[in-house]
């Protein structure tokens, strides 16, 4: 083992005390050195070194116990801009974010397409970002990156003999292994890349339902099902990064087909796309297939629409089964729902959704979790990717491009 540079040492601590201050937002000296676990002196350097950088800020003084007023820290929102995508199947959402997270600007870019063809997703994000850089000419300088929240496995191929660097795998798009950089490669900036699922999970772990909490599943349900698992305070990848392809666990042996080309799996029976064609198929009458389908089946349920309610139940008996699965495996302290299906069924069918898991898992791991909404509801996808780029700047200093 290498031994530890003094260097190392600095960098190190860099990291602990910048990530300290943009999950605190605003805080002091003395608390960071309580939270970092770091003393006095080296709290004293690092955020020298970092109010240099232009990172952090002074904000003001507060009165102390018989002392000098405190100074109170926070990030410098202009320091560092960031970008984050949630790429779709039928479309992109780009944002734009200053270094508190705050959202500065937004492109949303429709991309119909065939199932088997990436191109017009590829072009839709290109013109995406490039749309949000032609409107922030002045933040170039200090823009580190762009983060990409993607349907499908994000897979890190620097080391193969094909010589790629990442690698998105959309089996159930039906798209060919990708490298993310045929997707976009824009001028002068750097990619960054994971699965939506994992993006929304890190979301939730920074800044919503799973601060603080060491063992927490993100479960993420819209047309596709995925998730995102929180272990020992870190966000579970595996060994090649496809940790937490729950939406393709098999819920039955001979169930009905997956758009990933198996039979049973869990998309299969509470993705957007199967909730609305059994409603169908029992005599519904949904309108569209996206979100007001969605609604509709669920008010349609709740004004005793038989058809409506059985699928309704049947998809809360499917889900119930499967979280109480990740119960017993996991030990989850909180089970968070996000997507815009997960919206929708936990704000109408919270408590009953929470019974149907504690029932089905044992009893002392089903009694230690909570069940809770996202904090970001519908999903915080392009927000999580952002996160990509921002741990790039937390783990080494900006060097800031020309515009």
């Amino acid at each position: 083992m290498a031994a530890t540079t003094s260097r190392d040492l600095r960098t190190r601590n860099r990291a602990r005390v910048l990530r300290a201050l943009v999950t605190a937002s605003e805080t002091t000296r003395a608390d960071l050195a309580t939270a970092c676990g770091l003393s006095p002196a080296t709290i004293t350097n690092v955020v020298a070194d970092l109010i240099r950088e232009g990172l952090v800020e002074e904000r003001g003084l507060v009165p102390s116990e018989g002392g000098r007023p405190i100074a109170r820290l926070g990030v410098r929102p202009d320091g560092a801009f960031l970008l984050g995508a949630d790429v779709g199947e039928k479309g992109v959402a780009v944002e734009l974010f200053d270094l508190a997270l705050t959202r500065l600007d937004r492109e949303f870019h429709d991309a119909p397409t065939r199932a088997t063809d990436p191109a017009p997703i590829g072009e839709a994000l290109r013109a995406a970002v490039a749309a949000i850089r032609a409107r922030n000419p002045e933040r170039e300088p200090r823009l580190v990156g762009l983060g990409l929240g993607l349907p499908g496995i994000v897979e890190d191929a620097s080391g193969s003999h094909e010589g790629h660097g990442e690698v998105l795998h959309a089996q159930s798009l039906g798209w060919p292994a990708l490298p993310v950089d045929e997707l976009v490669r824009p001028d002068g900036l750097e990619v960054f890349a994971e699965n939506g699922a994992k993006t929304l999970a890190m979301a939730e772990r920074w800044f919503g339902a799973a601060r603080d909490v060491e063992h927490a599943i993100v479960a993420l349900l819209g047309r596709g099902v995925g998730l995102g698992v929180v272990s020992a305070g870190e966000l579970l990848r595996g060994s090649a990064a496809a940790a937490g392809e729950w939406g393709h666990t098999k819920i039955s042996v001979d169930g009905p087909r997956c758009r990933c080309g198996g039979t049973g799996c869990l998309e299969a029976y509470v993705g957007a796309d199967a909730l609305v064609a059994a409603w169908r198929e029992r005599g519904g009458d949904p309108v569209g297939t996206g979100w007001r389908a969605i609604t509709g089946l669920v008010a349609a349920a709740d004004a005793g629409d038989p058809a409506a309610g059985e699928v309704l139940d049947r998809a809360l008996d499917v889900l119930g089964v499967s979280l109480a699965n990740l119960v017993n495996l996991l030990n989850p302290q909180k089970i968070v729902v996000g997507g815009w299906v997960g919206l929708c069924l936990v704000q109408a069918r919270r408590d009953d959704l929470a019974e149907r898991i504690r029932a089905a898992s044992l009893t002392r791991p089903g009694s230690q979790f909570s069940l809770e909404l996202c904090h970001f509801e519908g999903d915080a996808v392009a927000l999580g990717a952002a996160l990509l780029p921002l741990e790039r700047l937390i783990d080494r200093p900006l060097t800031a491009r020309s515009p």
